[in-house]
């Protein structure tokens, strides 16, 4: 068990949402957290290390956390520093090198004393249209979380780093819904009417939701079909208490007023499920 840990994440808002939960979750198993964010929405590896290119090309240059360079952000005497792919990128192996290697090599020059590991993501919902039948990437929820695992395992083998595997949890999640999160037809979202919305019980990553057209000033349905939804936040802070604190799941007490005792109790167990089981299948490989 390590009951104090300070943790940077150098990613995007797949890890802004840890935000949410973490904090108490860590607290209520006893662990003392120190958490900070140098994040961009949507910001893929090459994206990051064109912005740390940039910061060391000049002087004046200062673009992470509103206006301090990433060098000094890293000099504070991390424990752990994370990275990640962009989800939208995390199926296509091209995508990862050289970035990833840079990022890691820097992160060790200017924090020789953290431990970089790197966040497996998830695969979006199964209504995503990207992932639908004749979507536009061509495979479904299961063949992106396998695209993106196998370029994740292939990352931490080249820079023998350990995976959060937070993505892991989201699927054996979804297995373990007693009532998964069933598909429907997209053309229903033209006969809703507020408040009703389309079904999307039964999985951890996803919420619909209505907004006002400001043209317009009508009331339309968004979907986010990619990002956790509060189940899924705290999944997620469970399996990173869970990996980085090396804590039993049991340890945590904090339930979201959000949740039912019942779901959370299942969501913990999912988080043990992972970390337990993702080392295993690294191990046996």
């Amino acid at each position: 068990m390590r009951d104090s840990l300070r943790i940077l994440t150098i990613g995007n808002s797949f890890t802004d949402s840890l935000t949410r939960y973490f904090p108490q979750v860590a607290e209520s198993a006893g662990c003392h957290l120190t958490f900070d964010r140098a994040n961009f929405g949507g910001c893929e590896l090459e994206r990051h290390w064109s912005y740390i290119s940039a910061e060391e090309a000049s002087p004046v240059c200062r673009i992470y956390q509103g206006g301090r360079k990433l060098r000094d952000i890293l000099s504070r005497g991390w424990d752990i520093v994370t990275m990640q792919q962009a989800s939208h990128q995390s199926w296509r192996s091209e995508s990862f090198q050289p970035f990833a290697s840079n990022i890691f090599n820097y992160v060790r020059k200017h924090a020789p004393g953290a431990e970089v590991v790197i966040q497996q993501t998830w695969a979006y919902r199964a209504d995503d249209p990207r992932l639908m039948p004749g979507g536009e990437w061509g495979f479904d929820q299961n063949g992106m979380y396998e695209r993106l695992t196998a370029n994740y395992r292939k990352l931490a083998k080249e820079l023998d780093l350990r995976v959060i595997p937070t993505g892991f949890a989201v699927q054996l999640s979804r297995a373990a819904e007693e009532k998964p999160f069933a598909n429907y037809d997209p053309a229903i979202l033209e006969t809703l009417r507020w408040p009703d919305l389309p079904p999307q019980a039964g999985d951890v990553v996803g919420q619909c939701f209505y907004r006002k057209d400001p043209e317009s000033g009508e009331l339309r349905i968004g979907r986010d079909l990619i990002h956790l939804n509060c189940r899924g936040q705290y999944l997620q802070a469970c399996v990173w208490t869970a990996f980085l604190f090396e804590v039993p799941v049991s340890a945590i007490s904090f339930v979201p007023e959000e949740l039912d005792d019942r779901d959370a109790a299942m969501l913990r167990s999912v988080a043990r499920r992972a970390v337990d089981e993702f080392k295993q299948e690294k191990r046996q490989g």
